[in-house]
């Protein structure tokens, strides 16, 4: 499971550049006054914290990991992207007619939900080792 782990949170150090860029963008483009697309630049940045303790502290720093605490960061990064990928959802229409910043909604709401999918997986991944007693 080390290894299968160790892809999974490099998958999503890409999807999370990507979606940092796109939410960036949106959040510059509204001025800051949609708390949606601010709401989903925190969730890049907190799972990218996360991903660095999940990730970096378990393996190098093993001393100062704790399973319990990564399930509960992980569990909550993945309602943190579901919250925010449906927050989108529902305020962008289906066509957006070649506007761009509504096309560009529609990618950082897809992205969100690959890393909603990819963080409750970690999560089970967790919770799976955690409650074996075997470090995944």
């Amino acid at each position: 499971m080390e290894g299968i782990s160790t892809i999974v949170h490099a998958v999503v150090a890409l999807f999370l550049i990507i979606e940092l860029g796109l939410t960036a963008y949106l959040v510059s483009r509204s001025g800051g006054h949609e708390s949606r697309f601010n709401f989903m630049l925190f969730n890049s940045l907190w799972t990218l914290v996360v991903m660095l303790y999940t990730g970096v502290v378990k393996r190098a720093f093993s001393s100062l990991y704790h399973a319990i605490v990564g399930l509960a960061l992980l569990a909550l990064t993945a309602m943190f992207w579901f919250a925010g990928s449906i927050a989108i959802a529902a305020k962008i229409p289906i066509h957006c007619h070649g506007v761009h910043d509504c096309q560009v909604a529609q990618a950082a709401t897809a992205f969100g939900f690959f890393l909603w999918a990819i963080t409750t997986a970690l999560a089970v991944i967790e919770g799976l080792g955690s409650r074996g007693g075997s470090r995944v």
